[in-house]
C-alpha cells in the first residue's frame, strides 16, 4: 500500500475526504500484484481464509456503500442537503458483525456504523441501504429509521434499535435485552425473536472507558459469575482514538484480555479475509455459551471525527499518511483483485456506480418533505390514547388469579379494613403482578428481604424469583435491564431505592429510555414504571440520600410521566394506570412513593386513623392529569400542593379556617408530570387566594410549574404566596426540619395573604 503515501503526500492541504477518495482510485490503478484464478462463489476467497467469494464480494459493496454515504455527507452538507457528517469511515470491517449475526439479533450500535447497517440489509429482501440511509442523513420526513427527527441507525425490521448515544449509554440497555432474551422462557413470556438471540453492542475505545460502559461490563461479569445467561457480544471497534485524545498503546488488549467472565476475542476489522473467522468465533461463543464475549474489533478511523475535525490543523502530515495508508478499503481491493474476483477496470466501475447511487439517492431524499409543524416532531414523544389507557386500566378479568395471589375470596385487599400507603402499594402490586404475566419487579433488597421498607414484602413467595428479584447495587444497571426487559415485551417495575439514588443513573431515562420512541418515530418504545423512594420529612433515618426532596431531574425529561400519590386507595388507582400507559402507549413512567407517609395512619390527631382508606375494586383508575380536591366548595384559600403537603395542607386548613375564618380548599395535583395546566387553572378561577405549597426546593421546583399555569391562566392579579423548601440539601436529624416547609409556614403564609390590601 505504499504507493498511497505519495498520493496524500503530494496533497497537504487539500480535503483529506478527497485525498481518501482519490487513494482508492489510484490504488487500484496502480496495482501491479499476481492474480489467482477467480475462485467459486463457494471457495474462499482467498486460500485458507474463512471468508467465502460470495460473502466477501458482497462485504465488499456494503464497504463501499458505507464509504460512499460518509463522501456524500461531506460533500452535501455544505450544501446544506445532508445535515450529518460523522463518518464510518475506517469502521466499515464492522459489516462482518452483521454478516456473523442474524437480523433478529438486536443490535445497539453506535454512530459509525455504516457497514454493519450496509450488510444487515441484505438479510431481509426488497430493502434499500442507500435509500433509507440518504433519508436519515437529510432529516426527512420519510425516513424509515427515526422520521427526520435524528441521523440514526436503526431499522424496525432488522432490529436495530435506534441510538443517539454516543458514550456508551447505550450498554446497559444492550446487556438487559440479552438477560431478557433469556428472562422471558423462565417466566414463559412470548419472545419477539428467537430464544437463541444474541444482543449486539457497538462501541468506541474511547467509550470503553466510560463509567456507563464499566458498569456494564461489570454487572456482565456478575451475571456470568453466577452462572446466569447474558448473551451479549460487546464489539469494541477500536480506532485508537477519541476524538482527540488518543488511546495508550495496547490499552484496550491489556484491560480486557483477563476480566473474568467476560470472554475476549480479537479480530480485525481491517482485513476481511482474514478478519471474518475471528468474527465468527466470537459470534458463536456468544450464541452457544450465552456468556458476555468482548470483540475487540481492530479499526482505523478515516477523513477525522466529523465533518468538522480538520485533524491536518492537530496531526502532522506523516500521522495522517500513515492513517490513510491503513485504509480497509485499500486491503480489500487488494483482495479483490489478487483474489480474481474483480479485474481494475470492473473494481473501480462498483466504486462509481456505488458514488453516483449514493449521491442520487441523497439528491432524492433532499427533495423528501422535511418535519414542518412542531405536532409533527412531537407525535411520537408522549402518545396517549385516554380512552385505551382507560379500558386497560380498568380491566379487571383475572379475577382468579387474584384470589390465587391474595390466598381465597376473603382476603381480597377491597374486603380488609381501610389501611395506610405502604401496605396498599404492596396490595397494589400484587394485583398489577397478577394482571400482567409478563410484569418483572427488581431492584436493591426488593426480594427476600422485601424492601427497605417492607414495601414489597410477599411478592417473592407469590411471584417467585423468575419475576421479583434483587440486583447488583448499581442503578444504571437496574434501569438498563428495565429497558431490556422492555424490549423484549415484558413490562418491567424497576425500584430505585431512594431518589437521591437515580441521579447516578438519569441518563437511562433522560437520554435512553424516554427518548426511544421519539427516535424510532414510535416504531420501538420500553414501556416501564420506575418505582422511586422519595421526598423528605423521614424520622430517625435522615439526612440528603434519604430524604432527597427534589424532582426537577424528573420533570424536564421529554415525555417522562410523573406520578406522587399521597394515600393508600390513590397510589392503586394510579399504578394501575401507569402500568397501562405502560401497557397501551409505551410510555416511561416515574412513580414516586413518598417515604414519610409510608406508614402515616392518622391525619389531625394521634389515633384518629383518618390517613387510611378503603382499598379500591379492581375496576378503578385514575385518569392520567387528574387530581383530588377536598373542599370543593371552599373559595377563600385554594392551596395546590402534593404528597407530603396534601396531610400538612388539611392540617393547616383547620387552624386557617379557625384563625382568619377563611374556608380552605386543598388541591392535591397527584401528577407531577405533565402538570395539568387546565386543571390548575379551574381551580384557581374561583380563588380569593392561592398559596402554592410545594415541599421541594424553592429553585425549580413543582412550585413555578403550578404559579406559570396560574399566571398564563390570566389569573395572576389573585393574591398568591407560595411555601417550599429552602435550596438547600436536608441534613441529619431535627435540622432537617428547618429546611422543609412545614405546618407552621403554611399558616404564616395565609395570614401574609389575609394582610394583603
Amino acid at each position: 500500500m505504499s504507493s498511497t503515501q505519495p498520493i496524500a503526500a503530494r496533497h497537504k492541504g487539500f480535503n483529506r475526504a478527497e485525498i481518501v477518495d482519490q487513494n482508492f482510485t489510484e490504488f487500484v490503478q496502480h496495482w501491479q500484484g499476481d492474480v489467482r484464478s477467480k475462485p467459486h462463489d463457494d471457495a474462499p476467497v482467498l486460500p485458507g481464509s474463512a471468508l467465502d467469494a460470495r460473502g466477501f464480494r458482497e462485504l465488499l459493496e456494503s464497504q463501499l456503500i458505507s464509504r460512499h454515504l460518509d463522501l456524500m455527507a461531506r460533500v452535501l452538507r455544505v450544501q446544506n442537503k445532508v445535515f450529518y457528517t460523522i463518518g464510518s469511515s475506517g469502521h466499515e470491517g464492522n459489516a462482518m458483525v452483521a454478516r456473523a449475526t442474524r437480523h433478529t439479533d438486536p443490535a445497539f450500535l453506535h454512530y459509525r456504523s455504516g457497514g454493519f447497517m450496509a450488510e444487515r440489509f441484505r438479510k431481509l429482501p426488497g430493502m434499500d441501504p442507500v435509500m433509507d440511509s440518504a433519508l436519515s442523513f437529510a432529516a426527512s420526513k420519510d425516513d424509515p429509521a427515526s422520521g427526520g427527527r435524528h441521523k440514526v441507525w436503526g431499522s424496525k425490521p432488522l432490529w436495530v434499535l435506534p441510538q443517539t448515544s454516543t458514550i456508551a449509554s447505550h450498554l446497559p440497555k444492550a446487556l438487559g435485552t440479552a438477560v431478557a432474551i433469556e428472562q422471558g422462557r423462565r417466566i414463559g413470556h412470548q419472545l419477539p425473536i428467537p430464544d437463541d438471540s444474541i444482543a449486539i453492542c457497538s462501541f468506541g475505545d474511547a467509550s470503553s472507558n466510560h463509567a456507563t460502559a464499566q458498569t456494564a461490563f461489570n454487572a456482565a461479569s456478575w451475571t456470568a459469575y453466577q452462572k446466569l445467561p447474558a448473551p451479549v457480544l460487546f464489539v469494541c471497534e477500536d480506532n485508537g482514538i477519541g476524538i482527540s485524545v488518543k488511546t495508550p498503546s495496547g490499552w484496550v488488549a491489556n484491560n480486557f484480555q483477563r476480566r473474568p467472565d467476560l470472554d475476549y476475542f480479537f479480530a480485525d476489522g481491517l482485513d476481511l479475509a482474514e478478519g471474518y473467522a475471528q468474527v465468527q468465533r466470537a459470534v458463536e461463543h456468544c450464541r452457544h455459551t450465552r456468556r458476555p464475549t468482548f470483540l475487540h474489533l481492530k479499526t482505523t478511523r478515516i477523513m477525522g471525527h466529523a465533518g468538522t475535525d480538520f485533524e491536518i490543523e492537530w496531526r502532522s502530515i506523516e500521522e495522517l499518511v500513515a492513517v490513510e495508508a491503513s485504509d480497509p478499503l485499500l486491503r480489500s481491493a487488494a483482495i479483490a483483485l489478487e483474489s480474481g474476483l474483480y479485474t481494475k477496470e470492473a473494481l473501480l466501475a462498483l466504486n462509481e456506480a456505488t458514488r453516483k447511487r449514493c449521491f442520487a439517492a441523497a439528491e432524492e431524499a433532499d427533495r423528501r418533505p422535511k418535519l414542518e409543524r412542531l405536532d409533527d416532531v412531537m407525535t411520537p414523544l408522549a402518545p396517549y390514547t385516554p380512552d385505551k389507557v382507560k379500558a386497560e386500566a380498568q380491566r379487571a378479568d383475572y379475577n382468579d388469579k387474584r384470589v390465587a395471589v391474595f390466598g381465597g375470596e376473603d382476603k381480597l385487599p377491597e374486603k380488609q379494613p381501610p389501611r395506610h400507603l405502604a401496605i396498599q402499594i404492596n396490595q397494589a402490586l400484587h394485583d398489577v403482578m397478577a394482571k400482567y404475566p409478563e410484569t418483572l419487579l427488581f431492584g436493591e433488597d426488593v426480594a427476600q428481604k422485601g424492601g427497605v421498607y417492607t414495601v414489597t414484602k410477599g411478592l417473592l413467595k407469590a411471584f417467585k424469583g423468575s419475576r421479583v428479584f434483587n440486583t447488583l447495587l448499581d442503578e444504571t444497571v437496574i434501569l438498563g435491564l428495565a429497558q431490556g426487559y422492555a424490549n423484549m415485551g415484558m413490562l418491567p417495575i424497576p425500584e430505585i431505592q431512594y431518589l437521591a439514588y437515580f441521579h447516578n443513573a438519569c441518563d437511562q431515562i433522560r437520554g435512553e429510555a424516554a427518548s426511544l420512541q421519539f427516535f424510532s418515530n414510535n416504531q420501538y418504545r420500553n414501556p416501564l414504571v420506575m418505582r422511586v423512594a422519595a421526598l423528605g420529612y423521614q424520622r430517625g433515618f435522615g439526612g440528603h440520600f434519604h430524604n432527597d426532596n427534589s424532582i426537577t431531574a424528573l420533570r424536564d425529561i421529554p415525555g417522562l410521566v410523573v406520578g406522587c400519590p399521597s394515600r393508600g386507595d390513590d397510589a392503586a388507582t394510579m399504578l394501575r394506570t401507569m402500568m397501562a400507559l405502560a401497557k397501551v402507549d409505551g410510555r416511561v413512567c416515574a412513580y414516586l412513593e413518598p417515604i414519610a407517609l409510608y406508614m402515616a395512619k392518622d391525619l389531625y390527631e394521634a389515633g384518629d386513623g383518618q390517613w387510611q382508606f378503603a382499598y379500591p375494586a379492581p375496576g378503578e383508575a385514575m385518569t392520567l392529569g387528574e387530581g383530588r380536591v377536598y373542599h370543593a366548595d371552599a373559595n377563600d384559600l385554594v392551596i395546590f400542593t402534593f404528597g407530603n403537603g396534601v396531610p400538612m395542607a388539611l392540617r393547616s386548613a383547620r387552624t386557617i379556617e379557625k384563625d382568619l375564618g377563611w374556608k380552605v380548599r386543598v388541591v392535591d395535583l397527584r401528577w407531577l408530570a405533565p402538570l395539568n395546566d387546565a386543571f390548575i387553572a379551574a381551580q384557581a378561577k374561583t380563588a380569593k387566594h392561592i398559596l402554592v405549597l410545594d415541599e421541594g426546593r424553592k429553585s425549580a421546583g413543582v412550585g413555578e410549574g403550578i404559579i406559570t399555569a396560574v399566571v398564563e391562566a390570566g389569573f395572576g392579579s389573585t393574591p398568591l404566596e407560595r411555601v417550599v423548601g429552602a435550596d438547600t440539601y436536608t441534613p441529619l436529624a431535627g435540622a432537617a426540619f428547618l429546611v422543609l416547609p412545614g405546618d407552621a409556614e403554611v399558616v404564616t403564609a395565609a395570614k401574609k395573604l389575609a394582610g394583603r390590601k
